[in-house]
């Protein structure tokens, strides 16, 4: 049928969404490069991807950042840092999507101020920090200070830019990382939507008298950041419910009417979670479809979109994969006709089934939630809950009842030519990369005015101190800090200073026993049988430490190889996330454990995982290591080489397997020493699969 006669098709095609791509990597000076590139391929918004230093508020040259700098985003320590990522872009052109939580006023201080720099006024800026913080004590980890703190942080960066920034998003609630962490649907919707109330209620307390006057604005700029999975029909309907919910908290518990400050704008990363290391270009069809989910529905479109690259199970992507995400979206909104018509599922019995479900369910968890005293309180049940549905997830592939085509399924495959470069197919940062950046901060310390940096940051810290409805700012305090040339890690560290440190809940120990099926029961307690027998051998219950070294937050395969082992009968040493090396060593020979697994995501394993090594034998402790993660196969040779024992990765998804093997690693080195722990086996050996990971990097 031609377009004029089309009964309903729109009058004009629909205009794009926003598209982007996530990167950042190395340095300030290679991460500009890379940006304006993309931006010529027609890219048409900035998606930074910040390394781990940054994420946390560490310098390059602190103990913490070794081995993470420049490996999962860029590393910006300073204002001149971020003039550089931004040379030749035009700020008050430019729509910027910082993926920053713990650091965000700190990290949208230094965009204000190298804009500044540019000449142009903080009221032109357009963009978006991410900066839910709730969500990273639930699901990635990078957090910097205790929660009351951390809220009030988000508080006054919002009341900041409603005011001067007001083209600015201040926050968007990050639905994504819950889905990464196995939130089902529900529980998605839920926790991001209860995570939304405990933002805005700071916010409203924050505005005082203003309140009134301003939470319509305040609404209006909270955006979300979601997850789409594969199961595309059910994860638009959850949009939908999503748009519904959303709408009745701004009208019903803030007052909003303005239809435009009640719309649920949304921006989009496909799943990372189901992305797999076996035959990594299945990857390729995930991705599409799950962008399908977010952009089929007219009335529940999102407004930017970024996708992950094919090979982010397997490392960092390179620039070639990640403009072949960039070439997907771009197909999707110039050559297929999804932008030419009205609401495809407007009227579906299935799609309002499903929605009318989701809402439902939504609804009852959001109230649990509230009955714990809101999100901030509730942190340790909806961590507790998340532990649970992901191992709920893992045992369905476990099982085969969820198929992951060339993962439990259809195995049999030809050689990829995608990954047969010497690299893998994967982007390698440099490892001089972080001696040049500890030089150059070390190079900024020394060239700045250190009385303006002292004066500032002691200002900060005055403001910090500050209780009351007359408090000060501290988003215009982080702002004169960084125009002084103050770095990440000071102004991180004048906050520590006043609000101390903090470490999330894990999960691990608030986990239910597992329900399992028919067939799981009967493979756990074959395990816990074996358990048992090794136990008398041992002298005593078989003790194994689960450790994450370094800055790396994404815990969910560390959380379940540590819930799985204490449902097989080990007595389990779990302390969470960013844990030095020296700590790790203490803590096994504090616990006398009979075996060491190690977790690490950002690719800093071949810095870490050696220094843990050394760590442990300068302490004594003779316990096998095993190491998980994403790491390609030439460091995982290199790393049973310097004397771990086993090193597993994305594609080895079945974790009874894995503690059979690690019963079997330690059954065959039980030469318990006075301790009862077990002597180290042989460098190279026991080569085998490893704990399943989150196959998604860890800046997102």
């Amino acid at each position: 049928m031609s377009e004029a006669v089309h009964p309903t098709r729109l009058p004009e095609r629909e205009k794009p969404w926003m598209m982007r791509t996530y990167a950042g990597h190395s340095t300030a000076k290679a991460s500009n490069e890379l940006y304006r590139r993309n931006l010529a391929k027609g890219q048409t918004g900035l998606s930074i991807a910040f390394d781990l230093p940054t994420q946390t508020g560490h310098d390059p040259d602190e103990e913490l950042a070794r081995g993470e700098v420049g490996k999962v985003g860029v590393p910006i320590a300073h204002v001149g840092e971020m003039e550089a990522l931004m040379e030749g872009i035009p700020l008050g052109e430019m729509n910027t999507s910082m993926t920053i939580n713990a650091t965000a006023a700190w990290l949208l201080a230094l965009y204000i101020v190298a804009a500044e720099r540019q000449g142009v006024p903080q009221e032109r800026l357009t963009g978006t920090t991410q900066n839910d913080i709730i969500k990273e004590f639930l699901a990635r980890g990078t957090y910097a200070f205790p929660p009351e703190p951390s809220m009030r942080l988000i508080a006054d960066m919002v009341a900041y830019t409603v005011g001067n920034v007001p083209k600015w998003n201040p926050i968007n609630i990050c639905s994504y990382h819950l889905q990464e962490a196995g939130a089902t649907p529900v529980q998605e919707i839920a926790y991001s939507l209860s995570n939304a109330i405990a933002v805005l209620d700071a916010v409203r307390e924050r505005l005082g008298g203003q309140a009134d006057e301003l939470m319509g604005k305040v609404f209006g700029r909270i955006s979300f950041f979601v997850n789409a999975g594969v199961r595309f029909v059910e994860e638009h309907a959850k949009l939908r419910a999503a748009s519904i919910l959303w709408e009745e908290i701004g009208r019903e518990r803030y007052g909003v009417s303005d239809p435009r400050q009640l719309r649920f704008r949304y921006g989009v990363q496909v799943n990372s979670l189901g992305l797999t290391e076996a035959q990594p270009e299945n990857n390729v069809q995930r991705i599409v479809l799950e962008a399908l989910a977010v952009t089929l529905g007219r009335n529940a479109r999102a407004r930017a979109i970024q996708l992950p690259a094919w090979n982010e199970a397997l490392g960092l992507p390179r620039p070639w994969d990640q403009q072949w995400s960039l070439r997907i979206q771009q197909v999707l909104a110039f050559e297929t006709d999804i932008l030419e018509y009205p609401d495809i599922f407007e009227g579906s019995k299935v799609m309002d089934g499903l929605v009318a479900e989701l809402l439902a369910g939504a609804r009852a968890e959001m109230a649990v939630v509230a009955e714990h005293g809101g999100a901030v309180a509730a942190v340790p049940y909806m961590k507790a809950a998340l532990v649970d549905s992901h191992r709920e997830r893992i045992r369905r592939i476990e099982a085969g009842e969820q198929v992951v085509v060339g993962q439990n399924r259809f195995t049999e495959s030809e050689p990829s030519p995608l990954t047969a470069d010497a690299e893998g197919g994967i982007l390698v940062v440099d490892p001089a990369v972080e001696a040049q950046e500890i030089e150059a901060v070390r190079r900024w310390r020394a060239e700045r005015d250190q009385a303006a940096v002292d004066a500032a940051l002691a200002d900060l810290s005055r403001v910090a101190t500050e209780d009351g409805a007359e408090r000060g700012n501290l988003m215009e305090a982080s702002i004169v800090a960084a125009r002084a040339g103050a770095t990440t890690g000071e102004w991180a560290g004048a906050l520590r200073a006043v609000f101390g440190s903090y470490r999330a809940p894990t999960g691990v120990g608030e986990a239910s026993a597992p329900a399992g099926t028919a067939s799981e029961p009967e493979r756990l307690a074959a395990l816990r049988d074996r358990v048992s027998a090794l136990g008398e051998q041992l002298g005593r219950r078989p003790k194994i430490l689960v450790g994450k070294p370094g800055l790396d937050g994404h815990s969910n395969g560390a959380e379940q190889i540590a819930v799985r082992a204490r449902d097989a009968g080990m007595d389990v040493v779990y302390e969470g996330i960013r844990l030095t090396p020296s700590q790790i060593a203490a803590s096994a020979l504090q616990e006398g454990v009979h075996v060491i697994g190690l977790s690490i995501l950002s690719g800093s394993h071949r810095e870490l995982i050696p220094a843990v090594m050394e760590a442990l034998r300068e302490a004594g402790v003779s316990a096998p290591v095993i190491v998980g993660g994403i790491i390609p196969e030439q460091d995982a040779a290199a790393l049973r080489q310097a004397g771990v024992a086993a090193v597993y990765t994305p594609k080895d998804f079945d974790i009874s397997k894995i503690m059979s093997e690690i019963i079997d690693l330690l059954g065959t080195s039980a030469n318990a020493d006075g301790n009862g722990a077990a002597s180290p086996s042989a460098p190279g050996t026991a080569a085998r699969p490893a704990p399943p990971s989150a196959a998604s990097k860890s800046a997102k």
